[in-house]
């Protein structure tokens, strides 16, 4: 005698009621995970750089030893509290960052919130134009290359994108300057604007320390081209090395997705190689780019610092330069801080656009 085993019931999409439910809360549990392991990535973050810094000893010797008496540099150094023990100032460093109390720069005595609010949106302003310059190159020319894959432009892309990731920013930016600036005359060899600009954007009633959208908020067009042309030099500098690694990603991926069966499906039908890739191929091929966006912001924060070195892009790359040779721990310890929290957030975001676009990411 046969038995019979009655199905489990499905809901009207033929899903098990269980694993419809077990689905549901993906999104927020993913949301939330990845939200609580920014504070663990910052605290660790910050220790490393607390206790790195105190490894030469404290900031006051290390700023000021060579160039004041013993007793001077004692009272200095007691004062200041760099005399107690190493735990004892950790903890009150911990206390100080949690208030948003950075300390004050033992080179100039100025507040480290200060600076780093006065200089951190010109370095946010280069980091958005050289994005936009890794985007408008790294995607059509890895989609060219992809089209034309196995040919001359493929493996002339290949190289281009080869050069662009391996070759240095600051000799980068020398090039730039040296054939744009110096030889040809068309740009600006250095700095954010002309002085009578800056001028300009600053007196602006709450302006937001990014030039060209002060320029827009203010509808000056005159200050806003003179921004742009300041800015194009240090955004394709450091922009390229991003650029290089867009166009792999796209052309791998492109390539990928030609082979799938719904490509070659429309393939059959008729459908053009040019229409399959860019109407239909480059679509996913745009995830990875998503997914390793986050990590390539902190390649440019990185580059920053040569960058705006190289261009005398006042931000916060070109103090960090000015304040390691003065040997300012305190304030080094505040920008790398700050880079540390920035590049922990953009992680964040960078990882629910993704799953937002992507379900697979989120398991």
């Amino acid at each position: 005698m046969t038995t019979l085993i009655e199905a489990p019931p499905t809901d009207a999409d033929g899903l098990l009621p269980s694993k419809k439910k077990s689905s549901g809360g993906g999104l927020g549990q993913y949301i939330l995970i990845r939200f609580l392991l920014i504070f663990p990535t910052i605290f660790i973050l910050v220790t490393l750089v607390f206790f790195l810094m105190r490894i030469t000893g404290d900031p006051i010797t290390a700023a000021m030893g060579g160039r004041l008496p013993p007793e001077q540099l004692a009272e200095r150094i007691a004062a200041a509290g760099y005399d107690r023990p190493i735990l004892v100032q950790y903890f009150e460093y911990l206390g100080h960052l949690l208030t948003g109390n950075f300390g004050t720069t033992l080179s100039d005595n100025r507040q480290v919130t200060e600076m780093l609010t006065t200089y951190g949106s010109a370095t946010l302003e280069l980091t958005i134009n050289a994005l936009l310059v890794a985007l408008l190159v790294g995607i059509p020319l890895g989609m060219i290359a992809a089209y034309r894959r196995d040919h001359a432009p493929d493996a002339v892309l290949r190289v281009f994108a080869i050069v662009c990731y391996g070759t240095p920013v600051f000799f980068a930016g020398m090039l730039l300057k040296l054939t744009f600036a110096v030889w040809l005359g068309w740009l600006p060899v250095a700095g954010r604007a002309k002085t009578s600009s800056e001028l300009e954007l600053t007196s602006l009633q709450s302006p937001t320390g990014i030039y060209w959208l002060d320029a827009i908020r203010s509808g000056n067009m005159a200050a806003l081209g003179d921004v742009m042309a300041h800015a194009v030099l240090p955004a394709v500098a450091l922009g390229l090395l991003t650029a290089g690694i867009f166009l792999r990603l796209v052309r791998t991926n492109v390539i990928g997705t030609l082979g799938r069966d719904y490509v070659e499906a429309g393939r059959s039908r008729g459908v053009s190689e040019f229409r399959l890739v860019t109407k239909h191929a480059y679509k996913p091929a745009l995830i990875p780019i998503i997914t390793v966006m986050g990590l390539q912001i902190a390649v440019m924060l990185g580059g920053a610092v040569l960058t705006e070195t190289t261009f005398e892009w006042k931000g916060l790359g070109f103090q960090l330069a000015t304040y390691l040779t003065a040997r300012d721990f305190v304030a080094v310890q505040g920008i790398v801080v700050l880079l540390a929290v920035i590049v922990a957030v953009t992680n964040f975001i960078v990882d629910i656009v993704a799953a937002l676009i992507d379900p697979r990411v989120r398991y």
